[in-house]
C-alpha cells in the first residue's frame, strides 16, 4: 500500500528548501520530466540535490511517495536523505521506497518470489553460507578443493552474477577452475539454493532481471508503480545494477542518476564508469546538469586536483570552483624513507594540535593498508590518539593477529590462546572433538596444549593422518626455533608463515581483501626487522596494545584511499606517492591504462578530501618485502599544476645533502625521468630516481665474474646487519660474513646484491 503525502498547492513564495540551492542545483531539482545526467563534482552538494528534488516532487504533487524510487549505495546514504526528506517536508518517510540496491530489490521480489521458484519468506545467505554450499559442491564433483578454493570459485560465480550472467549464459570455457566444470557448478548451486528456498545478494536483482525479461506483466506493474527515480553514486554501479535501472525505467523515462565519473575508484569490485559516462547516450535527449561550485576546499586544492584529473581520457569533463578563497598552495614534501616520513608528519600533526587545531579534523590515508604501520607505531610513542577507519588497527588485523600467535607459540610453547587460535589455520582437519581431547588431557595433567599433542600422538587415540599432521606441525615449530640459533629472526619469521601453509591460504584466497593481507604480512616481516630480537618484538606490540586501548575521544583519522571517499577534513596527508605503490604496480599490470586511470581518480579523491590544507609525500628509499629499494616520485607528482603546489624538501642530516631544486625543476626533472632505470639508493632525499628496483651484481670483469662463481662470492647489503659477503650459497640460503664479524644464514630475498667499489 502507497504511502500518502497531503500536498498543499504551490503558494507564490518558494518553500525554503528550494531558495538554498544554487544554479547548477536547482536546474537538476527543477528538471522533472525525462532522464536526468547530474555530474557533481566532489563537495558540490549532490546529496542536497538528491533530497530537495525528491522534496520538491512531492511538494509540486507531480508525485506520491509510493511513486519514486530513492537508490542509494549504503544504508547510511538512505537513512540520510530519509532524515532530510522528512525534516523538509515535515512528514514520516516510513514505508517510502528508499534503500539499497539489495534492500529494494528483495523487497520488490517478495510478492513475486514463486515467479523464479522462491517462496515469499525466502532467506538471504551470507557470505559464509554461500561458500560453504560451494564447498559441498565441489566435494561432490571430487575436485581438489586446495586446486579449487570455494572462496574462489564463488568470487567467480559472484562475478557473473554482477554482470546478469545466469547459468545458461556464463561462459562456458572457465579454463582450469573445478577442472572445466565451474558453469555446472554454479547452474547446481542456484538449484540448491531453490531448494532451501534462499538466494545470495547477487540472486536479488538476478532474479529481477528474470522476472522483468520473461514476465511482461511484473515489468508493466512495476512502470506502472514508479513515476520518478532516483539513483545516488550512478559511477559505482555494476553492469547488473545498470540493466535493472534500465529495465524500470522504461516506463516513464523520469530517472534522475548523480555520480562523478571522476570519482569512480571501485572498479575491483565491478563497478562499471562505463555506465555513467555513455548516459547521455543510453538516455537520448537527457538533461545534463554539471555542479561545479565546490563548498568545501579551498582554490589551490580544486585546481590541483583538476589539473591532475585532466590526465584521464575517461571523463565527461568539469572544472570544480572554491566558493572559499584560494587558501594554501598544495605542499609537496620529500622525506629520506618512510619512518621519517610518519614521524615528520606526526610533529607537524603535534604542532598543528598545540596551535590550536583539532585532531578530528586531521587525516592520513594511504593507497594500502600496511603504509598505516609505520604512522600507527610513531603515533604510540607520542601519544597521539588516532582511529583507523574502515579497517582495524594494524596489530588488531586477522592475519596480522594470526602470525603474531605463531610467533608467541614459537616463542613461548606454553601459550595455549596461542596455540589454539593457529593449530587448525590453515585448515588441518582439526576438529572440535580433536581439541576437545587435547584440551581435556591438558587440563587433567596441567600441562600446555602443545605438550598434550605430543603425549596424545605417542597414542592410537587420534586418527592417523590427524596424527601425522600433529606431528609434523610440532616437529616444525622445533626445527623453527632452532633456526633462530642461525638465522636472522626476521627471515625466521618469514619461513614459518610460509611452511606452515599460511602465506599460501591467502595467495590462494581469490577474496578481494586478500592482496592487502598478504601486503600486511610483508609489512609485519619489516616492523619485525627492527627489533634485535624476537621477544623484544612481541614486547613491543603487547605494549602497543595496552596503549591503544587507552585513546581519547579527539583522534587523528587513518584511512585508505578507498575508505576516504564520501569524508572530509581540514587537513589531509597523502604519503606514499611513489611509483608501484601509487599508481599501483599491481592495479597498472591487471587493467592497464584503465587501471591507471582509477588510481589517477584515486589521486583525485583523496586530494578533495582536504578543506584546508594537503600535503603529499614520497621518499627516497622503502623497505619492502625486507629490503631497502630506492624510490621514484609517482607520475601524479609530476601531473600536478605547478602553479598550485609548493615543493618542501628537508633533507635528513647528517647524510649527505644538496640543495633542494627550485619547484620547476623538479617537476622538469621528474616528466623527464619518467621510466628511466633506477640508481643505487640515493644518498639525499627524492627529487628523481626510477622505480623501485634490487641493484644486480655487475662484475669489472669477466675474471672477477668468473671467480665470484666459483667461490660463491657477492657483496650483499642487508635491512637489519649491513654489509657483508657471501662465503656459501645453496639455493635461496645465503652464508654471509658480514662487516661486523657475525657470519649468518640469510634468504636471498632479504638482500640486496650491490656492486664492487
Amino acid at each position: 500500500m502507497m504511502s500518502s503525502l497531503a500536498v498543499a498547492p504551490a503558494p507564490e513564495t518558494e518553500p525554503p528548501f528550494m531558495q538554498k540551492l544554487n544554479s547548477g542545483q536547482r536546474r537538476a531539482v527543477e528538471a522533472l520530466e525525462g532522464p536526468v545526467l547530474v555530474l557533481a563534482g566532489a563537495g558540490t552538494g549532490k546529496t542536497r540535490v538528491l533530497t530537495t528534488r525528491l522534496a520538491w516532487l512531492l511538494y509540486t504533487g507531480a508525485a506520491q511517495p509510493g511513486q519514486i524510487m530513492a537508490v542509494t549505495f549504503t544504508n547510511k546514504a538512505a537513512n540520510e536523505i530519509r532524515e532530510r526528506v522528512g525534516h523538509m517536508l515535515g512528514c514520516s518517510t516510513d514505508g517510502w521506497y528508499m534503500g539499497t540496491f539489495h534492500a529494494l530489490a528483495a523487497r520488490l521480489l517478495r510478492p513475486y518470489a514463486e515467479r523464479v521458484g522462491l517462496k515469499s519468506n525466502f532467506t538471504i545467505l551470507d557470505d559464509d553460507d554461500q561458500i560453504r554450499l560451494i564447498k559441498q559442491l565441489v566435494q561432490a564433483h571430487n575436485l581438489d578443493d586446495k586446486r579449487n578454493p570455494a572462496r574462489l570459485l564463488h568470487a567467480v560465480i559472484s562475478s557473473w552474477k554482477d554482470k546478469g550472467l545466469t547459468p545458461d549464459k556464463a561462459p562456458s570455457d572457465s579454463g582450469d577452475l573445478a577442472d572445466g566444470k565451474l558453469r555446472q557448478i554454479y547452474a547446481e548451486y542456484q538449484e540448491r539454493l531453490l531448494s532451501l528456498n534462499a538466494c545470495d545478494f547477487g540472486d536479488l536483482l538476478l532474479h529481477h532481471l528474470t522476472l522483468c525479461q520473461k514476465h511482461p506483466d511484473v515489468l508493466s506493474n512495476l512502470h506502472a508503480r514508479f513515476k520518478y527515480m532516483m539513483v545516488d553514486e550512478y559511477q559505482d554501479t555494476n553492469v547488473a545494477q545498470y540493466m535493472w535501472l534500465r529495465l524500470l525505467a522504461q516506463g516513464s523515462n523520469n530517472l534522475c542518476v548523480v555520480g562523478d565519473e571522476d570519482q569512480s575508484i571501485y572498479g575491483w569490485r565491478g563497478a562499471e564508469v562505463g555506465n555513467i559516462l555513455r548516459f547521455a547516450d543510453d538516455f537520448p535527449g537527457a538533461t545534463v546538469v554539471r555542479l561545479e561550485e565546490n563548498y568545501r576546499s579551498t582554490g589551490h586544492i580544486l585546481s590541483a586536483a583538476n589539473g591532475l584529473i585532466a590526465n584521464n581520457r575517461q571523463r565527461l569533463g568539469k572544472q570544480l570552483r572554491a566558493v572559499a578563497g584560494m587558501g594554501d598552495k598544495v605542499v609537496v614534501a620529500s622525506y629520506w624513507d618512510h619512518d621519517e616520513e610518519a614521524r615528520r608528519i606526526a610533529g607537524k600533526i603535534e604542532a598543528a594540535h598545540r596551535g590550536g587545531h583539532s585532531l578530528a579534523q586531521m587525516a592520513i590515508m594511504v593507497r594500502a593498508g600496511s603504509q598505516t604501520r609505520a604512522f600507527e607505531e610513531v603515533f604510540l610513542s607520542l601519544g597521539i590518539p588516532y582511529k583507523v577507519l574502515v579497517g582495524a588497527r594494524f596489530y588488531e588485523r586477522l592475519e596480522i593477529r594470526d602470525a603474531m600467535a605463531y610467533l608467541r607459540v614459537l616463542m613461548v610453547p606454553e601459550d595455549d590462546l596461542a596455540f589454539e587460535r593457529i593449530i587448525n589455520t590453515p585448515k588441518r582437519g582439526i576438529g572440535p572433538s580433536a581439541m576437545q581431547q587435547l584440551a581435556q588431557l591438558a587440563r587433567d595433567q596441567n600441562i600446555p596444549l602443545t605438550e598434550s599433542v605430543l603425549r596424545l600422538c605417542e597414542t592410537d587415540e587420534l586418527k592417523p593422518k590427524m596424527r601425522q599432521t600433529l606431528q609434523q606441525l610440532m616437529q616444525s615449530f622445533s626445527r623453527w626455533r632452532q633456526l633462530l640459533h642461525t638465522m636472522p629472526h626476521p627471515e625466521v619469521a618469514q619461513i614459518v608463515l610460509d611452511e606452515s601453509g599460511y602465506t599460501g591460504m591467502w595467495q590462494a584466497d581469490k577474496s578481494p581483501e586478500a592482496p592487502g593481507r598478504l601486503e600486511n604480512l610483508k609489512e609485519l616481516i619489516n616492523a619485525i626487522g627492527e627489533f634485535n630480537t624476537l621477544p623484544a618484538f612481541l614486547e613491543h606490540v603487547a605494549l602497543v596494545m595496552e596503549r591503544a586501548a587507552d585513546a581519547g575521544a579527539e583522534q587523528v583519522s587513518m584511512m585508505t584511499l578507498h575508505g576516504a571517499k564520501g569524508l572530509e577534513f581540514d587537513t589531509v596527508y597523502l604519503p606514499g606517492w611513489e611509483e608501484e605503490i601509487f599508481p599501483s604496480r599491481r592495479t597498472i599490470d591487471e587493467h592497464g591504462s584503465n587501471g591507471l586511470e582509477e588510481e589517477r581518480r584515486l589521486a583525485y579523491v583523496g586530494i578533495t578530501r582536504g578543506r584546508k590544507h594537503v600535503e603529499i609525500s614520497f621518499v627516497a628509499n622503502r623497505l619492502l618485502h625486507g629490503t631497502w629499494l630506492s624510490a621514484a616520485p609517482s607520475r601524479f607528482v609530476a601531473e600536478l599544476p605547478q602553479e598550485h603546489v609548493t615543493f618542501s624538501h628537508r633533507p635528513n642530516a647528517p647524510r649527505p645533502q644538496t640543495t633542494a631544486p627550485a619547484p620547476r625543476n623538479l617537476f622538469h626533472q621528474i616528466r623527464t625521468q619518467q621510466g628511466k632505470p633506477a640508481a643505487a639508493i640515493p644518498k639525499t632525499p627524492p627529487t628523481l630516481s626510477g622505480t623501485y628496483q634490487r641493484v644486480p651484481i655487475t662484475p669489472k670483469t669477466e675474471t672477477d665474474k668468473n671467480q665470484r662463481e666459483k667461490n660463491h662470492l657477492g657483496r650483499v647489503r642487508h635491512g637489519q646487519f649491513g654489509m657483508g659477503t657471501i662465503v656459501a650459497r645453496e639455493g635461496q640460503k645465503l652464508d654471509v660474513r658480514f662487516d661486523n664479524g657475525k657470519t649468518l644464514k640469510v634468504m636471498a630475498g632479504f638482500v640486496t646484491m650491490v656492486n664492487d667499489a
